[in-house]
């Protein structure tokens, strides 16, 4: 059922206690590298300071583990905090803490069209344990709640379903951002167009054994790259040399074969290399012909699989892609996620790319705005097309 927004709700004079994804990569310098988790969240944030309201707005950064902010800089939102100033153009205040006497005061004092960004939610250790005091506290601050951290609906900490449920009485909605994610997620396995094509990608099998099922049911191929297909291989007799595997899923992977037929599809080459760096000496063999010896290792799908998985894709009506082909990080096995990532940018498919490894892979290559969506969460929107639902996302209001 579809959830009401913020755009649904009275903000006039109101406080809006809104949850963010603001986990953003820093440097060294404790400079922000890629800001797009916070550009993602403006339209909701202006939505309330348009129409006359004013945003207190809750997020972590990294797992700080209750570790006091004054010792480990490197988990403060201070860098978010001015960030937003700058593309906010309305006054950001900076709490120090996230349900002290800091927090609490400035709260109070906020004016409409002003925005209050408490410290990161993960200082207290409340979030993690969902601790009712805590989620009382930071309740209270708000007249409104907005869940707009897709990257963490898949979570039950604190301020994703305790603060929330503490709002008794108060509106309950999502934002634009977990509004989108639902909408292109769910919708794509509850009523794709069809050719429906996924592709998965990345280390392991254990990873997306309950993904693979899923899509199995619903999708008319699923293409399998990366790390995980030596597994696959290897439980069907193959030679893997030193490629990284599971070797406690190999019954696992043959049970997968047998269920999906031929909607699961596997590498038919694999390219290697005998040492992990882009200067290693490097060959391409038939799937399952890596050599024993010589420390060589599949790092990427072969130009065979490159054609074939292309060929499935160009038919495709909708692509869902999470997981790269191979280590895309270091050319030149870089070639099967890029190659991948062109034939979906060059297909006629409604493409949505699923967060994490995927999504900094498309923007690694430029081909970002080329594809209908990249997700904000990875491992949510792995777990929503597991088919899970999201507790911090069935108590929002209904329309």
């Amino acid at each position: 059922m579809a959830k009401k927004t913020i755009a649904d709700v009275d903000v006039a004079g109101k406080s809006v206690l809104m949850r963010c994804d603001f986990n953003v990569p820093l440097d060294d310098q404790l400079h922000i590298t890629d800001d797009r988790r916070i550009t993602e969240a403006l339209p909701s944030i202006k939505s309330v300071l348009d129409r006359g309201g004013r945003v207190i707005l809750m997020s972590h950064l990294g797992r700080p583990e209750g570790k006091d902010p004054a010792e480990d800089a490197k988990f403060s939102l201070k860098p978010v905090s001015a960030r937003l100033k700058e593309v906010l153009g309305c006054p950001v205040h900076f709490a120090a803490d996230t349900v002290g006497e800091e927090a609490q005061a400035k709260s109070k004092e906020l004016k409409n069209g002003e925005v209050l960004l408490l410290e990161n939610v993960r200082f207290n250790k409340g979030e993690k344990k969902g601790d009712a005091e805590y989620a009382a506290v930071l309740a209270a601050m708000g007249d409104i709640y907005c869940n707009d951290a897709f990257g963490t609906c898949h979570r039950t900490e604190g301020s994703m379903v305790a603060v929330p449920n503490a709002m008794t009485g108060k509106p309950k909605v999502c934002g634009f951002l977990v509004e989108k994610e639902i909408a292109f997620l769910s919708d794509a396995i509850a009523n794709p167009v069809r050719p429906f094509v996924a592709i998965l990608g990345g280390a392991k099998v254990s990873d997306k054994i309950m993904v693979i099922k899923n899509l199995l049911t619903i999708c008319d191929k699923v293409l399998i790259g990366g790390a995980m297909a030596h597994t696959f291989t290897l439980a069907r007799g193959g030679s893997v040399g030193r490629s990284r595997v599971e070797r406690d899923k190999l019954d696992l992977a043959n049970e997968l074969v047998a269920e999906g037929g031929d909607k699961l599809v596997l590498p038919l080459d694999t390219a290697c290399g005998d040492d992990f760096k882009s200067t290693c000496n490097k060959q391409v063999v038939p799937v399952g012909q890596i050599p024993d010896e010589g420390g060589w290792e599949g790092f990427d799908i072969g130009p065979a699989t490159i054609a074939k998985y292309s060929e499935i894709i160009k038919t495709a009506k909708t692509v869902i892609w999470n997981g790269p082909m191979g280590v895309f990080e270091m050319p030149p096995f870089d070639a099967g996620t890029r190659a991948i990532a062109e034939a979906i940018v060059a297909s006629d498919a409604t493409s949505i790319i699923g967060g994490g490894d995927s999504a900094a892979a498309v923007q690694q290559f430029g081909l970002a705005d080329k594809v209908t969506h990249v997700s904000t969460g990875g491992g949510a929107s792995l777990e929503m097309l597991e088919g899970k639902k999201f507790a911090a996302v069935e108590l929002l209001d209904n329309k």
